[in-house]
């Protein structure tokens, strides 16, 4: 894997893209979903494209979709004691910045095939004392040699979750390529979500801790596997591609007595391979978060077009040693409970417990799935067709279920581990078929 070469700016400044006319002035409040600190930080986006579109039609249509969506041209403030994130909806606007790469497209993805530290020349760094002095939105389009096109985007995660942030994009896309009236209209008030007065937590919530933890649970605690990825070897991506085939002989090793879907059965392989590459004390207890959008399972439902963070983590529990002595039988079974268990009665729950300002969400032991697959990340198109390549700017812990361009029932995972681990994870995540069988299917992804 090579450095991909500098960016040249070429003497040109970042510019802020603000509304093309005026949108209102106020206060945006932020649900609890939306600004509890697992979520203070900007989702990057990398989309390669083969076709490039001229900066000045990107910036008109982008001034104009930001008149709808005018939050993201605001910036983020505490409020409350500090305690509180809100946006100033004042117009600011968006950073966007123009540069040029002496790389074709073809050679991006030989030279630079998966996330790497010499991806973060591609997005433009604000210089900023704190998160909250990022704007919400930052871009950079990088023209390409031969006409390609990389377009990178850090959308603030308290503003939007994965459905909020694909539903924008889609509509500067609309806007890129067409005069009409979007097709969705964002739906701003996040008071929807408010927590009841008084809060009533009616449900446990075993993916939350608390920062204000005894001498005697410190001493009783199992070691933070965070932190003791972050604290040895650099960390790098493993990144594996299931299609459908392979999807499909997972869930035949719960077939027939559990039918299971492909996010269970893959979640589920994911969760073993990754406890028993980490070789963690069997007594272990280990959790996997991971991410259940919950508009459709409130009472009323959520209205079209909310573009704030409509997700909340689902919990599912389990010893080391039942995750990696057996199939993903086990593992399924939990995974489809702790989805069950996502009802309206819990995420009302989950808001009135996130009231504490002591309780965050507790990654120590835990592997967190975010699901981008699925959520037609891959279908955006400025007008120059669909991208050649689309994912994260940066690995992370997290693990992420990413869509394949051109294959929308394939998944790819990639998370970051030891480098020594990676080597395990990936031999662990594709023994169960032919060696032979993976590369095929994986030459059609």
């Amino acid at each position: 894997m090579q450095e991909l070469p500098d960016c040249l700016y070429e003497g040109k400044q970042p510019t802020l893209i603000t509304p093309k006319s005026p949108t209102p002035n106020h206060f945006l409040y932020l649900s609890n979903l939306d600004d509890h600190h697992f979520l203070r930080f900007s989702i990057k986006y990398l989309y390669l494209f083969q076709k490039s579109i001229s900066s000045s039609t990107l910036k008109d249509s982008l001034s104009r979709v930001l008149v709808d969506y005018y939050p993201l041209a605001g910036r983020i403030k505490p409020f409350n004691d500090r305690t509180k994130l809100e946006v100033d909806c004042n117009g600011e606007g968006a950073v966007f910045a123009e540069a040029f790469m002496d790389i074709t497209s073809q050679e991006f993805l030989q030279l630079s095939p998966r996330p790497n530290k010499s991806w973060r020349k591609l997005l433009f760094k604000v210089q900023a004392s704190s998160f909250l002095d990022v704007p919400p939105l930052v871009i950079q389009v990088t023209h390409l040699r031969c006409g390609g096109m990389i377009l990178c985007t850090a959308i603030n995660h308290c503003l939007c979750d994965g459905i909020g942030t694909s539903q924008f994009l889609h509509a500067w896309a609309h806007a890129n390529t067409t005069q009409t009236h979007l097709p969705i209209r964002p739906f701003h008030s996040r008071h929807v979500l408010d927590p009841r007065n008084p809060p009533r937590v009616t449900h446990s919530h075993p993916g939350f801790t608390r920062t204000t933890t005894t001498t005697a649970d410190k001493n009783s605690s199992t070691f933070d596997i965070c932190k003791r990825l972050q604290s040895s070897q650099p960390l790098a991506p493993a990144t594996l591609t299931f299609t459908p085939s392979l999807i499909l002989r997972l869930k035949k090793t719960c077939a027939p007595s559990l039918k299971c879907t492909a996010f269970e059965a893959l979640a589920a392989h994911t969760w073993c391979s990754w406890a028993r590459s980490l070789d963690l004390p069997l007594t272990m207890l280990v959790k996997l978060l991971f991410s259940v959008n919950m508009r459709k399972r409130l009472i009323p439902q959520l209205p079209q077009g909310y573009y704030g963070n409509g997700f909340v983590l689902a919990c599912a529990e389990s010893k080391v040693q039942d995750l990696v002595n057996g199939n993903i039988y086990h593992a399924v079974k939990l995974i489809q409970e702790a989805k069950a268990r996502i009802t309206d009665g819990y995420v009302r729950s989950t808001i009135d417990f996130l009231e504490d300002k002591t309780v965050k969400t507790d990654v120590s032991c835990s592997l967190v799935i975010s699901q981008w697959a699925k959520l037609g990340l891959e279908e955006v198109d400025f007008g120059g067709g669909k991208p050649m390549y689309m994912g994260p700017l940066t690995s992370d812990i997290y693990c992420l279920f990413l869509p394949v361009v051109g294959n929308f029932d394939s998944i790819r995972v990639q998370v970051s581990l030891p480098e020594d681990v990676v080597k395990r994870l990936e031999c662990d995540m594709v023994k169960f078929v032919d060696e032979k069988d993976y590369e095929e299917d994986n030459s059609l992804a």
